[in-house]
């Protein structure tokens, strides 16, 4: 029981941490576009994201792969950069966007999740028993997601229902000022 609370309380600092405020950019970026009557998509959304960040662990924590550090932490940025200015473009074509935040849900998560292998790697590396504590820490991650993007449903519900300002408007503010703190990190993260 006690090393389920340990990987429990991993993924949810994994992405509760402020220090880490990369994932909450990104969880920000990918469900702004949506609403509480979207439940579903946003349900599969923090679940692909999971189950993405979940199989790059997996595969890591048996060493089957390996990356350097470096570019995925830039990719990472990279990631958040891309989402939040797909947003801008895309912002008045509602089905498409959605359907491309499912992909950007999984296969983000896949390069999310080789920014915390290494770490992983090093927790469990000594045990027998990997698959156990790595959906452990999953299960972490997704009620880590689940408060993550109830906050921003609700922040957007007051944004849009109370102070009356129009969805679009909301997608293209967040989804700027998010690029305007990603720059700074994808020059600071650049690889070359």
């Amino acid at each position: 029981m006690d090393d389920f609370i340990l990987f429990l309380r991993l993924g949810l600092y994994h992405v509760l941490d402020w220090k880490a405020y990369d994932h909450i950019l990104f969880l920000i970026v990918l469900t702004i576009v949506f609403t509480f009557s979207n439940w579903k998509k946003v349900l599969w959304l923090i679940t692909l994201f999971t189950i993405g960040h979940t199989l790059t662990l997996g595969l890591a924590a048996y060493r089957f792969i390996s990356f350097d550090t470096k570019i995925v932490e830039f990719l990472i940025a990279a990631t958040i950069f891309l989402t939040a200015f797909v947003n801008i473009i895309m912002v008045k074509k509602k089905q498409k966007k959605a359907y491309l935040n499912l992909f950007f849900a999984f296969f983000f998560g896949l390069i999310h999740g080789l920014g915390f292998s290494n770490y992983f790697r090093m927790m469990i590396d000594n045990g027998d028993a990997k698959i156990i504590p790595l959906l452990e820490f999953a299960v972490g991650i997704e009620i880590a997601q689940v408060i993550i993007v109830l906050s921003i449903l609700l922040v957007g519900y007051i944004v849009q229902k109370l102070l009356r300002i129009s969805k679009r408007d909301w997608v293209l503010v967040i989804s700027s000022i998010v690029i305007g703190i990603v720059i700074p990190m994808l020059i600071e993260r650049k690889f070359w």
